[in-house]
């Protein structure tokens, strides 16, 4: 049954605003309850934490290209009780294994839906892996699925396909990230030669085939932000080493040098003006260059700048 709701408010004709939390609709001007009976689209039950209310949340009709049903169907969860918390005794626990294994072979019938399935979950597991933002992620699922349809995968390694894909949305999403450095997240080190090689074979067929615009140009922040997401380095330790180089950007640092050797200087300064612990060795690992030269570069930026942070009254010890 509809019930009809006002426009305005029957007292004093005011706007009428929507308080979901008590259910009520009532009056922006006088305050009036005019409706009492409104639907309730919040969590079914209430929780403190974030993956409980993430769960309990009804639907909200959001899809994801990283899954290969576009994440519309319904799943029979992994659980040894019911709704009312009571245990499932052990026929209806077998019961419930067969109808959750028929579920997932029925949502993956066709050969072509069983390839997508295992490649889209392969992305995300690289993604996850490398911390890629869930952007990169949804990119590299939409190219694989225009690319299946343009272009015969079947038979193609599923490892390769998918580093090309990600390397492809990483250029699309203005990411900084090497296509070996991908393969590495797949493969294990014997085999990431031979997967890159081939990667790269796949990764130039999908440009012949669906076209690619033209690869940005890659900035020093964006080498900065790429050590430090690969590092896990705290947020304020990021934006410090953004704003140094955004400070020496016109002077005569980075002439002739690698950048990657300067975003790496730039960022092991930041964490030690700012008493953070970050090692070298892990940096230098992860921009590609040895220790001596992001000493040789940090001992650069200090002799040609004179650094002063100025702490915020409520940071600074007393």
């Amino acid at each position: 049954m509809n019930i009809l709701e006002p426009q305005s408010c029957p007292e004093c004709k005011a706007s009428l605003v929507d308080d979901i939390q008590n259910g009520e609709i009532i009056c922006s001007g006088c305050g009036v309850v005019v409706a009492d009976q409104m639907a309730d689209y919040g969590p079914e039950t209430k929780s403190s934490n974030l993956e409980d209310k993430m769960k309990l949340a009804r639907a909200t009709g959001q899809t994801t290209y990283s899954q290969h049903d576009l994440g519309i169907a319904t799943e029979i969860s992994i659980s040894a009780k019911d709704f009312s918390g009571k245990s499932i005794n052990h026929e209806v626990a077998n019961q419930m294994h067969n109808l959750r294994k028929w579920q997932q072979r029925v949502r993956v019938s066709s050969p072509r839906e069983r390839r997508l399935a295992n490649v889209l979950a392969k992305m995300g597991e690289t993604c996850d892996g490398l911390s890629l933002s869930k952007n990169v992620l949804e990119t590299a699922s939409m190219i694989y699925r225009n690319l299946d349809e343009h272009i015969d995968v079947k038979g193609k390694s599923v490892a390769s396909i998918t580093a090309a894909t990600i390397y492809m949305a990483c250029k699309q999403c203005h990411v900084v990230r090497s296509l070996e450095d991908i393969v590495r997240g797949i493969c294990i080190p014997k085999d990431v030669k031979s997967k890159t090689k081939l990667a790269a074979k796949y990764y130039r067929t999908m440009v012949m085939e669906m076209g690619q615009r033209t690869a940005p140009i890659v900035t020093m922040d964006k080498y900065i932000s790429k050590i430090a997401n690969m590092t896990q380095t705290e947020v304020r330790v990021e934006r410090l080493a953004l704003e140094i180089a955004e400070k020496t950007k016109d002077s005569s640092i980075t002439d002739g040098k690698a950048p990657n050797g300067i975003a790496a200087a730039y960022l092991y300064v930041a964490s030690v003006l700012l008493g953070q612990s970050i090692l070298q060795r892990d940096v230098s690992s992860i921009a590609g260059v040895t220790e001596v030269t992001i000493r040789n570069r940090c001992k650069e930026i200090l002799t040609s700048y004179k650094l002063k942070i100025a702490l915020r009254p409520s940071l600074a010890k007393k």
